[in-house]
Order: structure tokens, then sequence, then C-alpha cells
């Protein structure tokens, strides 16, 4: 599938969910590198739309789980259900068999079922019992949380954070979209179909379209850089340090430079330019940090911070 087609279905979204460009193209982006995305959001902003919207528009299974303090890893990876006929176990697949999976609301659910979607999306691999099942090539998890609600949450930990490739963050519409969407509303709430679908063959053909796209040398040391910069003992930002407890790993490299080509890709270039890398260096990074207790005295959140890094950080 060419670029062309891609943003095809970019448009189709955006014609869905209205003024939520950014989401739309962290959707795609995710979808080129085979990552994962966290979707950050107040109630009633599209996030679930936009997921649904999605995976009617490619080709493959979908599967939305509604995460609840009462869910057990099983209701995810699935179980092995006892046939009296025959005194046997035969696994029943849960829904992460899918090819695409929405996580609604994933931080209501407590560790031990958040931990359970570790191993599929690092591995795309599901392990239960002794026996462990390979997921299929086109598979991705895209989940939404509520940030303003903490009552009844559970925090996603680091190691699960560090999974997803994006951290996309939906804010309110300006007063002249939320009236585009009202009047979107009142013709009928129900998604169109889509133009075109995305079948799995044009998608891994895209997939290595991506792959193909060129990164110069310079613009590889100045993404190293950014990345590094976040750890407080590397040196590189001497002002930050003091800000920043934990910083990002090599997955954010490898994370920054894909989601980078894809960017590229779907702009219709076959190279990356620095403003790819700074207009995603946000969404990968974000989850990644851990302010210090210093900088959440002075009110400075990991945006503020990815800002004041990059500002640092001299451009090539």
């Amino acid at each position: 599938m060419a670029a062309a087609e891609f943003r095809q279905l970019g448009d189709y979204l955006g014609s869905q969910i209205l003024g939520q460009g950014a989401l739309i193209e962290g959707l795609l982006i995710a979808l080129l590198c085979e990552g994962h995305v966290l979707i950050e959001g107040a109630p009633g902003l599209a996030k679930t739309r936009a997921v649904k919207a999605l995976a009617g528009a490619v080709e493959g299974r979908f599967a939305r789980i509604q995460f609840t303090p009462d869910l057990l890893p099983a209701d995810l990876t699935g179980s092995e259900v006892f046939h009296p006929q025959d005194a046997s176990f035969v696994f029943q697949p849960g829904p992460l068999f899918n090819h695409l999976v929405l996580a609604d609301e994933i931080n209501r659910a407590p560790a031990k079922v958040q931990s359970a979607l570790l191993e599929a999306m690092a591995e795309h691999q599901i392990t239960v019992g002794k026996k462990s099942w390979r997921l299929p090539p086109l598979f991705m998890v895209a989940a939404t949380q509520n940030p303003i609600e903490q009552e009844g949450t559970y925090p996603l930990p680091e190691a699960q954070l560090d999974r997803f490739l994006l951290k996309l963050l939906v804010e309110y519409p300006s007063p002249a979209m939320e009236l585009a969407i009202l009047q979107l509303n009142a013709r009928g709430e129900q998604l169109t179909p889509p133009p075109v679908t995305l079948s799995q063959a044009d998608l891994l053909a895209a997939r290595s379209a991506v792959q193909a796209v060129q990164m110069q040398g310079r613009l590889e040391h100045y993404l190293v850089q950014l990345v590094c910069a976040t750890r407080p003992d590397s040196g590189l930002c001497p002002e930050l340090a003091p800000l920043i407890a934990v910083g990002a790993s090599p997955r954010a490299s490898i994370g920054l430079a894909r989601a980078a080509r894809a960017k590229a890709w779907l702009a219709g270039r076959d190279f990356v330019l620095p403003e790819d890398i700074q207009q995603l260096a946000p969404a990968i990074l974000r989850h990644r940090l851990i302010p210090s207790y210093q900088a959440l005295a002075d009110n400075q959140d990991n945006d503020i911070l990815i800002a004041r890094l990059l500002d640092a950080i001299p451009c090539p």
C-alpha cells in the first residue's frame, strides 16, 4: 500500500474523530511500527471511538476489554477448560488473541491483570501453564486511561509503560470544532464505512517501506543525545539532572527512530527530518521519565522537562 493510500485512511479517521489529528497520526504510526499506544484523556473525548474506527478499517479481528477491579489475568489470556467427556483440558484463547485489542480504562485493573499484557506486548506470545502460543503478526494494543480519577484506579507500573511505543494526550476540542462534533452527532453517531480497507498484506508491505526510510548519521546521533540526556548521570544536560530521577532506556531510542521513519513515510518522504524527531519526542518520552521530588515541587511535569530538553540539545 502506498503512503498516499495510507494517508487516505488517515483522512477517513479524521472525518470520524474531529479535532484529534495528533491522536490519529499516533495510531497510524503505532500501526506502522508494530507498536502499542497508551491514550490518556478525560471521558468523552473519542478515545474509544478512534480505536474502533481504526479497527473497522483494518483487516483482522478486534476485541474490546473493559478493565475493572475484579478482572482476572485469565480473562485476557484465556485458560484451560476441563472437558468431562474425555477428562481432558483444552485451551480456550482469550481476547488477547485478536489482531487489534482495545484495553479500555486499563488503570482500573490491578497490577496482576495489567502484567498479563506484558509478555503479549513485548514478545508477541502468551504463556499459560507450561505452554506458549504465538500471537498473529498483526497485534496491537491500544489502551486508554482517565487521568482525572484516582479512586479505584491502579497506576501502571514503569515496566509496562515502557512497552508502549507512544503515550498520546487527548485534549478538549476548540469551540468551533465542538460545534462540528455536535452537528456530526446530530446526523448520526454511527461510524461510516471506510473508503479503503487495509489488508494485512498491505500493512506488512507498508512496514517494510517504513524500515527503508533513510536517517542520516547526524540525526541518529542527535536522537541518541536526546534520549541519553534524560539520564541524570549522562552529563549531557546538567540543568535537568536534578529534575529527573530515572531517564529513558535504549527502548526509547529504538522507538523514536522507528516512529520518526513512519512519520516521514506518511508525509511522502524517504528520509527523516529533525522535525520528525522533535515532534515525536514528547509522545515517546513522556511515559518513560520519572521526575524527581524537586521537579514535582516546582510543578514541572514530564512534558515541560521534555520541552526544556529539546531546547538544550543542539539540533543538527
